[in-house]
């Protein structure tokens, strides 16, 4: 099977590496041909462009950043569809707008194609470890085809059911850690402010029986030290994700009350210029809206109390 990869951003690369040590023949392409260097350099072969990698693969991915790059790819004379082989499928990794999904999946279809949902849990570290969760939506027998090539580039799968219903999956998912994360920081913050010193505050929560689902967990490494530079994902990239996921409630007809607040903190941070800070970093605006410094727990402290778990 020869595997086409276009996107070579952060994402992308790690995943591309992967599907190299796993041994499947690789073209691939980028609007930045250096970012496609070490890939090349591990064995993959250049091409032009999208269409020049569909015309060479039986399977193409694409990792992109926004809705409209995805479809930019798709379309035109040399776009990914004009060059696709008949009973070739094309698996976007995306996170991507329910809309687009399935107009691309109505386009693949109409070429003859398979087109799969296949949006990413993770972030470059784990996409250069292998280490994503990877849900997808499509055909149930393209997906247990390709589920071996998949598995090359992550350590768990989720078969989700017609196209576009990993895309809903990955949206629910982004915007409920981010409301999650959000309700912590206000739950932590009425604690230090009434009294409680922060790092016993976070282990007394975290050996709790909600703790012990490990919500608490996700703001170590980044919020309770308060470092967001360099990010291990960007604030820009996640504001896009949580609109989307507005986006799907208004066209469910689906009050979403408390995620829009979310939205709103996000929004600020963009406005402070945050855009490619740590996706976490627009929380810290909650401990100075209360009257706090930010936090500034030291890692050595806070792996200390992780590992006494």
């Amino acid at each position: 099977m020869k595997v086409g990869f276009i996107g070579l951003g952060a994402m992308g690369r790690g995943i591309a590496a992967n599907i190299r040590k796993a041994d499947y023949p690789l073209v691939v392409h980028d609007l930045n041909a250096e970012s496609a260097d070490a890939v090349i350099k591990a064995g993959a072969v250049w091409a032009s462009s999208p269409a020049e990698v569909a015309k060479s693969a039986d399977v193409v991915f694409t990792s992109l950043p926004m809705p409209a790059d995805v479809e930019a790819v798709a379309y035109g004379d040399k776009g990914l569809l004009s060059g696709l082989r008949k009973g070739a499928a094309w698996i976007d990794v995306s996170t991507n707008s329910l809309e687009v999904v399935k107009r691309l999946d109505a386009a693949t279809t109409e070429r003859g194609g398979h087109f799969m949902d296949a949006p990413l849990g993770g972030v470059p570290t784990n996409a250069a470890a292998g280490t994503l969760t990877i849900w997808v939506g499509g055909e149930q027998a393209q997906y247990e085809k390709h589920k071996p090539l998949l598995e090359a580039i992550s350590d768990r799968t989720v078969y989700m059911g017609s196209a576009g219903a990993a895309t809903i999956t990955k949206l629910a998912q982004n915007m409920a850690s981010c409301a999650i994360n959000s309700v912590i920081l206000e739950i932590l913050t009425m604690g230090v402010k009434a009294g409680v010193e922060l790092l016993p505050l976070w282990e007394g929560l975290r050996s709790g029986k909600l703790g012990q689902s490990r919500p608490f967990d996700n703001i170590a490494p980044r919020l309770l030290p308060g470092k967001f530079d360099p990010p291990s994902f960007q604030l820009r990239l996640v504001q896009k994700d949580i609109n989307l996921a507005l986006q799907l409630g208004r066209e469910s007809n689906v009050p979403m009350r408390i995620c829009n607040i979310v939205a709103q903190d996000i929004a600020e941070a963009m406005n402070r210029g945050w855009a490619t800070r740590d996706a976490q970093s627009f929380l810290s605006i909650q401990p100075e809206r209360a009257g706090l410094p930010p936090f500034e727990v030291p890692m050595d402290q806070i792996q200390a109390v992780l590992d006494r778990s």
